[in-house]
């Protein structure tokens, strides 16, 4: 089962404070789509009125046509799965799997049945008799990602839900919450606060603000092309260095960048730090190295510009490099975006 959502002019108030300002969305039935932001962005709001936990203060929530927008949460095609997974301590996997099958008047025997269906889903039916305390974290999330998806929701709501795990764990998360959602096929929408996360698993990106939306696209779009100085902050580290407009391209601190921004005002020429490096087709001039520190997969750098000594550009050279404190090169850049100041 799966079903498109519309999100139409929802504005919400709690009291004096508007935690969301007249946001439209729609989703396509069968998307993976992630709303991002930062804490008090208004992400969990949204989440909380496409469930039925909010009612908007203005506005509709369409699910596969239908207005849902006064409709209570048992009513709705959605389900809402949650970062602390409550499932019930004292019942086994299978109990904790069937018991929304339960709570709609299923036979037992066809619950089970399902429920058997949605663990082995997990990788998990070996585990059918097992207590929750009995697993680890991630055992714990499948479990409730199982019993979420028993219930055959039209939409999955998914709040955080791999926000308590380590970071090996999360990843390892991430690549299975995406293949499951494949095989389903049904819409999910996942709240965040992790860019790393929404880029693994998104078909598209919602980033929102200050109860806004700012940026909507495929996580390659909005990370390389974004829409906003705020998109592109928000969506991993980025250098921002002041331009204007110039009749061949920007001027900057660094020197002339021949590059037709089509603004006009003060600007910001934006370089992720993996697009500076020794080589490439936009000159930013001889800058010498700060610091240097490994990551594996490469080495993060400071350098300061010889032309603009109080300004620091964040990079990312190979791990094969050797960089060296205090030794001076020409920078580089691969791609670039200017935005508006």
């Amino acid at each position: 089962m799966t079903a498109a959502v519309s999100v139409r002019n929802v504005l919400h108030r709690f009291d004096d404070f508007t935690a969301l300002h007249s946001v439209d969305l729609d989703i396509s039935a069968g998307e993976f789509i992630v709303l991002l932001g930062p804490s008090g962005c208004g992400k969990t709001t949204l989440l909380s009125i496409l469930g039925g936990f909010l009612t908007p203060s203005q506005g509709q929530i369409l699910i596969g046509g239908r207005d849902m927008t006064q409709v209570p949460p048992k009513d709705r095609p959605t389900t809402t799965m949650f970062q602390d997974y409550a499932l019930f301590p004292h019942m086994t996997l299978l109990d904790n799997v069937g018991f929304g099958l339960r709570m709609r008047g299923q036979a037992r025997r066809q619950r089970e049945a399902k429920a058997h269906d949605m663990l082995a889903m997990v990788g998990l039916d070996e585990k059918a008799k097992a207590k929750p305390h009995e697993l680890s974290g991630g055992q714990r999330q499948r479990v409730a990602l199982a019993r979420a998806l028993a219930v055959d929701p039209d939409v999955l709501l998914l709040d955080e839900p791999l926000g308590a795990l380590d970071l090996k764990l999360r990843r390892q998360m991430q690549d299975e919450l995406k293949a499951i959602q494949r095989r389903v096929g049904t819409t999910f929408v996942h709240v965040t606060h992790d860019q790393e996360e929404a880029m693994a698993v998104a078909d598209r990106i919602v980033v929102m603000n200050q109860g806004r939306i700012e940026d909507v696209g495929a996580p390659q779009r909005i990370y390389l092309h974004p829409a906003t100085r705020f998109a592109a902050n928000f969506m991993g580290e980025i250098n921002m260095i002041p331009a204007t407009a110039t009749s061949d391209g920007i001027s900057t601190p660094l020197g002339d960048v021949l590059i037709r921004a089509g603004l006009d005002g003060p600007l910001s020429l934006c370089l992720r730090p993996e697009s500076i490096g020794l080589s490439g087709d936009i000159a930013l001039g001889p800058a010498r190295l700060l610091d240097a520190a490994f990551f594996g997969t490469h080495f993060r750098c400071h350098f300061a510009p010889l032309a603009a000594p109080d300004l620091t550009l964040v990079v990312h050279l190979p791990q094969s490099g050797h960089p060296q404190i205090g030794t001076t090169h020409t920078l580089f850049a691969t791609t670039a975006k200017v935005l508006p100041a």
